[in-house]
């Protein structure tokens, strides 16, 4: 009955006229960003996040939010019509999407991927209403020292399970966290790391570093590397788009195991919903009794990828909303954005402000079931969109960057340091340095600091109390462990340790 009591809480809030303007204009940007390749969801949700500055905080984090999941369905867009993956988590989608675009079955394809991404989605939302309330019950009880290796243990995992190199990765994290440290001390009130420039006593401002690493960075990278694709012709009638009974029945499995893959995924701090996608496909082609059919326009190889996706991007705010841990990259703008709003992200959020958890909670669905009626009748205007040349879209890119910066504190300076780190992002992504760990590091790095004195203070600077207290000492453990198994699994793919093995 609680769980219900809650939900009604979070329709009223859902539903008022503000809340689902926010939610249709987040999903629309989200949808129309997907499609886009190169551009994705952090460089526009990055972008966009001093027009929150100018909303509600349960608004502000429906629309951000919007623009996060939203992506995920126009992704696979640009995946099955050019072979262009509009967002990471769609990469895996042009193994299958664009093969069956070239049999002359674009359309199914198109529908298909909307219906597996709405379950997806709803499966994801469902563990977000389940886990987080009661995850949030528990961590009420965690003290300084159990937030402190929490933390810990989320960055290690950004560091080891994403994308890329776990050593780059880690290079990533500590850098966000020096990063993160720069500006004013909160409890003796001296400037630190700041280099002598007035403009910086106050730290970096998470908006210019994300509009930087993210937005800019990717024009950067991008700009004469992408030309316009040939577009393929595709029939927009609901006959061309309807998928057969075999279609249905090769469909509903892969769309159960992705939906369980990705809602599994996303809960681990870090790990983001591209993975989710590498995982679903692959299992789907070794439990397949046909795996030569994938990479030739499997229906199956669309149908998991897509339901993974979105299941991890919903399941990636159980422990932001829940515990204050960002999921993934995209979900740490979120919490800065929370932040910003003076809304404590945390266990207590759940507690003390339940109008803002079940709202957004709620918005997800109704985002969602938008996504589903939109996306379909909307996939001719996603086709036109792809012929916009680059050579208009980046600028104008980059001068909404630079007018979203200079609003946030009037300052120049601010645009100098969008365009520093833009260029630091830019080298990142050439030397194969994911930034996402960064801004997972920056995001952390206060709150872990804060955590840290406060733990340290109580402890009359004894650092043994992270591991005698119990919880806390789990929670390193569990760490540890993480450590050993990627450790372990990089050694044996290294030709020397394998063949000595």
């Amino acid at each position: 009955m609680e769980l219900f009591s809650n939900l009604a809480l979070g329709l009223s809030v859902a539903f008022s006229f503000s809340a689902l303007a926010y939610c249709t204009l987040g999903v629309t940007l989200g949808m129309a960003i997907g499609v886009l390749p190169g551009i994705g969801p952090l460089a526009t949700v990055g972008m966009l996040l001093p027009l929150t500055f100018y909303a509600e905080p349960t608004e502000a984090i429906i629309m951000l939010a919007g623009i996060y999941y939203g992506s995920m369905y126009g992704g696979s867009t640009a995946s099955i019509l050019l072979n262009l993956p509009g967002t990471a988590g769609a990469a895996v989608t042009c193994l299958d999407g664009y093969p069956m675009a070239c049999q002359g079955r674009a359309g199914v394809a198109l529908f298909i991927t909307t219906i597996a991404s709405f379950f997806g989605g709803v499966v994801g939302i469902l563990m977000l209403a389940t886990f987080a309330p009661a995850l949030a019950r528990v961590a009420l009880s965690f003290g300084s020292a159990e937030y402190f290796s929490l933390m810990v243990v989320g960055l290690m995992a950004a560091a080891l399970v994403g994308d890329g190199s776990p050593l780059r990765s880690a290079t990533s994290v500590v850098l966000g966290l020096l990063i993160g440290v720069a500006g004013t001390d909160v409890n003796s009130g001296t400037w630190r790391f700041n280099f002598g420039f007035p403009a910086l006593s106050d730290g970096i401002n998470l908006v210019v570093i994300t509009t930087g690493l993210f937005g800019i960075a990717e024009v950067i990278n991008n700009a004469g590397r992408i030309g316009q694709g040939e577009v393929r012709r595709v029939k927009v009638d609901w006959r061309s788009m309807l998928p057969t009974r075999d279609d249905w029945r090769k469909s509903i499995l892969p769309a159960l195991r992705g939906s369980g893959i990705g809602a599994l995924l996303g809960i681990l701090p870090g790990t983001g919903a591209a993975l989710s996608t590498f995982v679903a496909y692959a299992m789907e082609k070794k439990v397949s009794r046909t795996p030569e059919r994938f990479g030739q326009g499997a229906i199956e190889g669309v149908v998991a990828p897509e339901a993974a996706n979105n299941a991890a991007a919903q399941a990636a705010f159980i422990p932001t909303l829940s515990l204050g841990i960002p999921g993934d990259a995209i979900v740490a703008i979120v919490l800065g954005a929370l932040i910003i709003h003076g809304v404590v992200p945390g266990p207590r959020l759940v507690v003390d402000q339940p109008e803002l958890f079940w709202g957004l909670t709620v918005s997800f669905l109704i985002g969602n079931i938008l996504l589903l009626v939109l996306n379909l009748p909307l996939i001719g205007l996603w086709v036109k969109i792809l012929t916009i040349p680059y050579r208009y879209l980046y600028p104008a890119i980059l001068t909404f960057i630079c007018i979203g910066v200079y609003s946030i504190r009037n300052s120049v300076v601010d645009i100098y340091l969008a365009g520093f780190f833009g260029l630091v992002g830019f080298l990142m992504q050439r030397w194969r340095f994911s930034p996402a760990p960064l801004l997972l590091g920056l995001v952390l790095g206060p709150l872990m600091e804060t955590n840290l004195r406060r733990t340290l203070l109580l402890s009359r600077g004894d650092p043994l109390v992270f591991i005698e207290r119990p919880v806390s000492a789990a929670i390193l453990i569990v760490g540890l462990g993480l450590m050993a198994i990627v450790v372990s699994l990089s050694l044996r793919k290294h030709p020397k340790f394998s063949s000595a093995s």
